[in-house]
């Protein structure tokens, strides 16, 4: 039978930060935190609760009061076969109600977030909660990525040891919900079409762009665009390493998921030099 563990503390005071640590403490392998199962530092079921519209959806989504929401919690639960499960709450009544709702076994113990974290600490965590909208939750930003496409997302990695202790490096997802102080903002194709033309006019295998398409797909973008190449590179390795650089740009200035990057060379240029054979 699975253990059940909890992990309580007021919202905003750190708990998904410190989450790891905690469920590593006590050789926990399973978390939830706001809708989602995580294992280890992979997200194998559920929906997040902080892309909930309101504070008062976030909190039916973290209880897992819809029976569509529960089912996948609970079907992913009977795959794996946790020995153990840490839930994250803002109360002892809340982590209890999420393993009553999940139909897991009674609360064994109970961490709280004063139990791994100082006053201060703590106080931090709340200011920057308040001042910023900043949530944070257990998994690496590569995993939520798609999840939370258009969403602000920066990666944190914690460097941990002790004198007894190996260390190792953990890293974590910072987002600013859909709730948050900051309000909506959306961003045009022109956007993303000028980034990539802009980074086809700095790669000097391109010659010129000659169309370029944006689509959305919900969970992301996707970049289509037809080029010129300049006459001497190898073609397939040049727009190979374009496609790469255009994803990993437009990712890094926009938060925004790139589903895919399509790069067609439908001509080739040959520099005026070359074709007077140098003279």
């Amino acid at each position: 039978m699975v253990k059940t563990y909890g992990f309580v503390g007021p919202s905003g005071t750190g708990k998904s930060y410190r989450a790891q640590f905690v469920a590593g403490k006590k050789g926990i392998h399973y978390i939830i935190d706001d809708g989602l199962l995580i294992h280890e530092n992979e997200v194998i079921a559920g929906k997040s609760a902080k892309k909930a519209p309101t504070k008062i959806e976030t909190i039916r989504e973290a209880l897992f009061t819809r029976p569509e929401q529960r089912t996948d919690i609970m079907q992913a639960i009977q795959k794996y076969k946790p020995k153990s499960i840490l839930i994250l709450g803002t109360s002892d009544n809340m982590v209890k109600k999420i393993a009553e709702n999940l139909q897991l076994p009674p609360i064994s113990e109970i961490v709280y977030i004063t139990d791994v974290a100082t006053e201060e600490e703590i106080e931090t965590a709340r200011h920057i909660r308040v001042t910023e909208g900043k949530h944070v939750i257990p998994v690496p930003t590569f995993e939520i990525k798609k999840d939370f496409s258009g969403f602000l997302l920066d990666p944190l990695q914690i460097f941990r040891t002790k004198s007894n202790e190996k260390p190792y490096i953990t890293e974590k997802s910072i987002i600013r919900p859909t709730f948050s102080y900051l309000g909506n903002f959306t961003i045009s194709d022109t956007v993303f079409r000028q980034i990539a033309e802009y980074l086809a006019s700095k790669t000097e295998e391109i010659e010129k762009v000659s169309k370029t398409r944006i689509d959305n797909y919900g969970d992301g973008i996707s970049v289509y665009m037809e080029i010129i190449v300049i006459y001497g590179y190898n073609v397939v390795e040049s727009l190979q390493h374009f496609k790469v650089k255009c994803k990993r740009e437009i990712e890094k200035l926009t938060s925004m998921n790139v589903v895919k990057v399509e790069v067609v060379a439908k001509g080739m240029y040959k520099p005026e030099n070359e074709e007077n054979g140098g003279n």
